[in-house]
């Protein structure tokens, strides 16, 4: 194969064509509606299921229902539509299907704008609807990232039987760069063992999310916590640059990673010890990691469009051992490599005290008062 200058949002849909989705549910919201008009076109070509919901609440109970029969299922929205979403997302952990979700992160709260952010990340990682539940939640920096992590989200969902999120913001959906596309796979010719088929000649399967015995909901929950134990020893992914050396590290995912790596380069050309960590899946977070790093570095530098939402994990996986700071934009304005830059620098020569408060520093470098 060989790279094409590809659309974020409709190589994203392409991805999944050729991974297999058999079939898509969605409603419209910018900043992803290309991946919807994309496969408006693709799976009827194909022979594949296409719908347009009315809503995002009946997006995700299609792809609910769908997904019970065994069908390679997708649907995709930007964040007010994710949080209409999240009944379904619970009843989907509950009854234990695979389900694909891309999220294209826009400003918020409220209706915001369209421009890219990372506020997502805590209904996603930490919330996704009621229950003890968590899913897997892929972060690519790039196009290409994005292609790959797609195909590898299905299987990741179809492994476990989850939910798996690929997590991107505006500016990933929206721009164009040279990427490479996957070959097409066949679509499977069978179905899983838990699959609602049609009980013809075999006994009925039942699948659901209801359990009115207590004992049954708790032993439910922990086959969840279980396979989520599984999932945490063997699924993280990061990937990490100029870390030899590293005094400061900067911690950064998604398009703020992408950027934060710019700067990074920009630094160590100027003799500054830095490196950097991306998070791949958010979740799992790569927590052991970040714990390793702290008896080798000596403080490190949260990046988020998001007021620090990240921040809190970057926070528990250090326990304290050395200083965290904090740098992000808010409501979709993307930080600009020299902001970062700026930050590196300023914390070569102004170390910062563990017991500092590093939403409340950057708060005040923003120039907001605290009463």
């Amino acid at each position: 194969m060989v790279k094409e200058l590809l659309k974020g949002n409709e190589a994203i849909a392409e991805a999944a064509v050729r991974a297999g989705l058999e079939a898509y549910f969605g409603y419209p919201i910018t900043p992803q509606t290309e991946l919807l008009e994309w496969l408006s076109t693709r799976m009827p070509e194909l022979g594949r299921t296409f719908m347009q919901a009315e809503s995002e609440l009946a997006a995700i109970n299609m792809v609910y229902g769908a997904a019970c029969t065994g069908a390679r299922v997708m649907t995709s929205s930007s964040s007010p539509g994710i949080s209409l979403m999240m009944e379904g997302i619970s009843y989907i952990a509950g009854t234990q299907v695979p389900v694909v979700l891309i999220d294209v992160m826009r400003g918020g709260p409220g209706l915001g704008n369209i421009a890219p952010a990372q506020g997502d990340y805590n209904q996603i990682v930490h919330g996704g609807g009621h229950g003890d539940f968590r899913p897997i939640v892929l972060a690519p920096a790039s196009i290409q990232e994005a292609i790959d992590l797609t195909g590898e989200a299905f299987d990741l969902a179809e492994k476990y039987r989850t939910i798996a999120v690929v997590l991107i913001d505006g500016s990933i959906g929206q721009m164009m760069e040279p990427a490479e596309l996957p070959p097409m796979q066949p679509l499977r010719k069978t179905k899983p063992d838990w699959a609602v088929t049609g009980a013809k000649d075999r006994e009925r399967r039942i699948l659901s999310s209801i359990y009115i015995d207590p004992d049954e909901e708790e032993q439910l929950n922990f086959q969840l916590l279980e396979r989520w134990n599984k999932i945490e020893a063997t699924e993280v992914r990061y990937k990490e640059y100029y870390m030899d050396g590293a005094e400061l590290v900067v911690v950064g995912f998604g398009t703020s990673g992408r950027v934060a790596l710019s700067a990074v380069r920009a630094a160590r050309a100027e003799g500054i010890p830095v490196g950097l960590l991306r998070p791949i899946t958010v979740s799992p977070f790569p927590y052991s990691r970040i714990q390793e790093l702290t008896n080798l570095a000596c403080g490190m530098l949260v990046v988020e469009m998001n007021s620090g939402q990240m921040l809190k994990d970057v926070q528990a996986a250090v326990r304290g051992k050395i200083p965290v700071e904090f740098y992000g934009r808010l409501g979709g304005v993307v930080p600009l490599p020299d902001e970062i830059l700026g930050e590196i620098r300023r914390l070569c020569y102004e170390p910062v005290a563990p017991s500092a408060n590093p939403r409340i520093s950057w708060m005040e470098r923003m120039g907001i008062q605290q009463d």
